[in-house]
């Protein structure tokens, strides 16, 4: 199995080998014009781009260290982060627009080479900032100059001042100082205005975001762009933005808490007032001036169980304001209830892993599909939280009440004894009571105040620097290796698609394989091509033509051991084939052996044979199937030895019903007896239907095809054309196959070409058919 592969293998590389070799000039042309075309393009047209790169790690709550609960006692409003869906974040179109607009990245400058525009952003001295960037008009080129003494840009003869908006023909801008220059321009500036969403989506495809591996909260950004500076710019300000969105969520959530912890000191420090002012009223209208220990004593008992019990009323208020909030089933992120009464460190977690999901849906919304997978996982964690804590309000109510019961049960007994106090005490301790209450919750409220306002300020941020961004020293593309390579393949497609193209659309016969492959008649020969006009070869310079006929004469087996006199018919699908070059110079190569040939010129309609050996005025076939003359009347010698030609004769108009008077019989059988060889010279088989009448008086058929003439559709057709499936021993003589390539001399075999020639005068090797 092994060796039949290498023998195909070995088969189809000599095919390619014969049909492409020939060419190798046109080749060699290609590939020389490939790599000039390549090196101009690296040189002239390429414009170099470099990779920017850098590296941050981001806090994710599932995987490395979190250390913000080192802090956590400070930052209560520190959110997690999940790796990948922070990284959906960064390559979002509304953080890379918002670098768009602060970089000014709409309207790019570019220095005009003769062949390629070369970004400024580095040499151009001024930027461009657009008031409203998505009605700019858009403009390919913007031709401008800058005077550094007038510090005034100059647009199609009119003057611009830095730092100032004006008026433009493509909309209204403003140019400033560029603070990126660090080199001057040599060449003459222009720049362009592109829409932000054009511009959006052109970084976003060169941006590439992927984490170091996937225990790791590393992630790599890298950024490709034709000018350093820029991409360096563009990542930096990325990374700024992307810290930027996480330190407002933070603050947003921190101001949202504060305003409610105000709202409440406000409130509870008015509460706390009027119980001063009645507490002084009535010690000065009643004269109270001092309580009792006794009375003391219950007032301590009784405030820690009002105490006890404004907690637990506050806490079930705080979780019916929860509950409510959580019942509502929005994922937006609107005014969170305060948690600062909970004391169930279980339901706080997960009230603010809400709150960040919540964050999280709101910031993917605005920039994600409805339908986006990440989207979607956020949606879905919100919907498994909710239940979650509303089971751990409704325990926590249950636990709260029961304590609530046992608490006033614990009062009313306190109470019960304070009514022995006299009534003056009494009211005084009740004033006391409700005012160590409120001043307990005021002391509260100002504290969670202070931890709030501490949070704006936190100690650590979402994301940490590993490496800023820093560009390759060295173009990443075009590679040169890369683009020669190419261009040397495309230089070799290219010249087999213009052979092989060229070949299809001939609808020509080109090549042996195309007989073999749709017909099982025999190829006796491959006969080549011949510049001279002289259709019969005898002379000595046309050796290597005789030595063809010499081996085409074998291959039919026309000199066995036993010899076997043959009458042979040539013929053709349509004029033009060669069946008179064929005839006639098969029948010099027989009579030169010693042998006695007729040639008959039965193409009755365009006698090529008769005009050949100059016997038009002589009598022919016509004459003699219409005139009682005999045989050997209408036999003519030439000057080749043992050659003898039956001319064709006068010309007739209905030559199909002579041949059919009966005559041809008594001809054949004649030419039998006197010759070893008969030749018929047929008109053309498809055309006239001669041949098919002279089919019984031959025992052999030569079907003449002629490279790059015969029609592709006619060997195709072949196999069912009836007017050759009656002839005898029919055998196909490939005529007139010309040399490939762009140099005569090489031959492919299989291809419509059975010799290899290699001769200087007469030298040549000839190969079996």
């Amino acid at each position: 199995m092994t060796d039949q592969t290498n023998t195909q293998e070995e088969g189809l590389f000599d095919s390619l080998a014969h049909k492409y070799v020939p060419y190798w000039p046109m080749f060699l042309i290609l590939f020389m014009l490939a790599m000039a075309g390549a090196w101009a393009y690296l040189h002239y047209l390429a414009i170099p781009t470099y990779e920017t790169s850098a590296t941050i790690i981001i806090k994710d709550e599932k995987k490395g260290v979190d250390e913000s609960r080192m802090t956590q006692s400070i930052d209560a409003f520190t959110s997690n982060n999940i790796v990948e869906n922070e990284i959906k974040v960064i390559q979002s179109r509304a953080l890379t627009r918002q670098v768009i607009d602060d970089l000014g990245l709409y309207a790019p400058f570019y220095e005009e080479d003769k062949f390629k525009a070369i970004p400024a952003y580095s040499t151009s001295p001024i930027k461009v900032r657009l008031k409203i960037p998505e009605q700019a008009k858009e403009v390919e080129k913007v031709y401008f100059t800058f005077d550094k003494a007038t510090q005034q840009v100059k647009i199609d003869g009119k003057k611009y001042p830095l730092n100032t908006w004006a008026e433009t023909p493509y909309g209204e801008m403003m140019f400033l100082p560029n603070d990126k220059q660090s080199d001057q321009a040599e060449l003459p500036l222009y720049f362009s205005i592109v829409h932000p969403k054009k511009v959006t989506d052109g970084i976003i495809s060169s941006l590439s975001i992927q984490a170091e591996n996937k225990l790791s909260t590393a992630v790599n950004l890298n950024f490709t762009d034709a000018s350093p500076a820029r991409g360096e710019d563009i990542l930096n300000k990325l990374i700024e933005e992307y810290n930027q969105v996480a330190i407002d969520k933070r603050n947003d959530l921190a101001a949202k808490t504060l305003d409610y912890v105000n709202n409440r000191i406000i409130l509870v420090g008015k509460e706390l007032k009027e119980l001063e002012n009645q507490m002084v009223q009535y010690k000065s209208s009643r004269g109270v001036v001092d309580l009792s220990e006794q009375g003391k004593m219950y007032l301590s008992s009784v405030g820690e169980s009002d105490r006890n019990l404004s907690d637990i009323n506050l806490q079930l208020a705080i979780l019916s304001e929860v509950e409510q909030y959580v019942m509502l089933k929005s994922n937006s992120a609107g005014m969170a209830p305060s948690t600062l009464g909970i004391k169930d460190p279980g339901l706080t977690q997960l009230l603010q892993k809400l709150y960040d999901s919540e964050i999280q849906y709101q910031r993917l919304k605005g920039t994600t599909a409805e339908n986006n997978p990440v989207l979607l996982s956020v949606v879905s964690e919100i919907e498994q939280i909710r239940p979650s804590i509303l089971d751990n309000i409704r325990n926590q109510r249950r636990a709260l009440q029961a304590s609530r019961a046992s608490m006033a049960s614990t009062s009313s007994r306190y109470n019960s004894q304070l009514q022995t106090i006299p009534r003056k005490e009494r009211e005084l301790l009740e004033i006391s009571r409700q005012q160590a209450t409120k001043n307990d919750a005021y002391n509260f409220l100002l504290q969670k105040r202070e931890e709030t306002v501490l949070s704006y300020a936190p100690t650590d941020e979402d994301t940490r620097i590993v490496d800023m961004a820093e560009s390759s020293l060295y173009p990443v593309a075009p590679r040169s290796l890369y683009i020669y390579l190419i261009a040397a393949v495309m230089s070799c497609v290219l010249g087999v698609v213009m052979i092989s193209g060229r070949e299809m659309m001939n609808g020509k016969l080109l090549f042996l394989s195309e007989i073999l492959s749709n017909t099982d008649i025999p190829v006796v020969a491959e006969l080549q091509y011949t510049k001279t006009k002289d259709k019969l070869h005898q002379k000595p310079t046309d050796g290597f033509v005789i030595e063809e006929f010499r081996h085409m004469r074998a291959t039919i087996g026309l000199f066995g051991r036993t010899f076997v006199k043959k009458k042979i018919m040539i013929t053709s699908s349509i004029a033009g084939e060669g069946k008179t070059y064929v005839s006639t110079n098969l029948a010099h190569s027989l009579a030169s052996s010693g042998r006695k040939v007729a040639l008959l010129d039965f193409d009755l309609r365009n006698p090529s044979t008769t005009r050949l050996f100059n016997l038009t005025n002589y009598k022919g076939i016509t004459e003699y199937l219409m005139e009682d003359i005999e045989p050997y009347q209408i036999i003519n010698s030439t000057e080749s030895e043992n050659l003898y030609v039956v001319p064709a004769g006068v010309f007739v108009g209905d030559s199909t019903e002579l041949l059919l008077n009966g005559k041809l019989e008594d001809l054949f059988s004649y030419l039998e007896n006197e010759f070893d060889y008969i030749l018929v010279d047929t008109a053309p088989a498809d055309i006239i239907s001669g041949a098919s009448i002279l089919t019984e008086f031959c025992n052999m058929t030569l079907l003449i095809m002629r490279h790059g003439y015969t029609p592709k559709a006619l060997v195709k057709r072949l196999p069912k054309n009836n007017k050759f499936k009656f002839m005898n021993n029919m055998a196909i003589v490939f005529n007139g196959v010309k040399p490939r390539g762009l140099f005569k001399g090489h031959h492919g075999i299989e291809y419509g070409y059975g010799y290899e020639l290699n001769y200087g005068n007469n030298a040549y090797l000839a190969k079996n058919t």
